[in-house]
């Protein structure tokens, strides 16, 4: 089966897709449990397998990493821990294998705006649920949209609290669906807004911590009517993830 997509940079470091592993555990954690053989695809790991090895580690189900440059995938192989841990060549169209999970992290953000609806409808057409983001060099600022055969489902934006100056910032890193969208008018750039003023208003927060504000901060964007998904415990976390609906071009 020939590889669907182009060959990306590959950068990667250690830990930085921490947050998005950790809300995998927790929010999808159930779905991995409830198959009876899960898989879970890190497509596009890069020039290096560190994010696939710690995927591996994070969830304790068997992982494949896919990547359509043959060299990678070489490269990779010492790593490699069969079955629990395999890295094949591949791109969207999953190297034939039907995942209960995908992971796709700094990839489309590298492709045309025009080509990520057929890249999610490809990756989901076996029934797969696709995390699909992007992150900074060292995971502090990050967003993620979850999609399923019925289309893109939640958008969820997640920072490093201490080190976040303003949550305009994460506009910067926002899936490629939404990032050319972050403009006066559209509902994403409504979204930031919102949280932009809320964490404004929260300043007096700030003496007990920036976890704190940013909880006080996602209250207010919910109150003001946004559908916010997740609870306080993920908010504490610096997340907030809202229905795809809501933001969606």
């Amino acid at each position: 089966m020939r590889p669907v997509g182009s060959i990306t940079r590959g950068t990667t470091n250690p830990n930085r897709l921490r947050r998005v592993d950790n809300w995998i555990a927790a929010t999808l954690g159930g779905l991995l449990r409830r198959a009876d053989d899960p898989l879970v695809i890190d497509l596009g790991y890069g020039a290096t397998p560190v994010t696939a090895v710690e995927l591996r580690a994070r969830l304790g189900v068997r992982v494949v990493g896919l990547e359509i440059d043959p060299a990678r995938v070489a490269s990779a192989q010492p790593f490699a821990d069969p079955p629990g841990l395999e890295f094949r060549r591949g791109g969207f169209e999953l190297a034939g294998l039907r995942p209960t999970l995908v992971r796709a992290f700094n990839v489309l953000r590298q492709y045309p705006e025009s080509e990520v609806d057929a890249a999610w409808t490809a990756m989901t057409a076996t029934g797969a649920v696709l995390v699909e983001g992007t992150c900074d060099e060292l995971g502090r600022l990050a967003s993620w949209v979850t999609v399923t055969g019925a289309g893109p489902q939640t958008l969820t934006l997640a920072s490093r609290l201490s080190t976040l100056d303003t949550p305009a910032t994460l506009a910067e890193r926002l899936p490629k669906a939404l990032i050319h969208h972050n403009v006066p008018g559209e509902r994403i750039h409504a979204l930031l807004s919102t949280l932009d003023d809320a964490w404004r208003a929260a300043a007096p927060l700030t003496v007990f911590g920036p976890r704190q504000r940013w909880r006080q901060a996602v209250a207010a964007t919910k109150a003001a009517g946004w559908p916010v998904v997740d609870r306080p415990a993920r908010w504490r976390l610096g997340e907030l993830t809202v229905r795809y609906s809501a933001v969606a071009p």
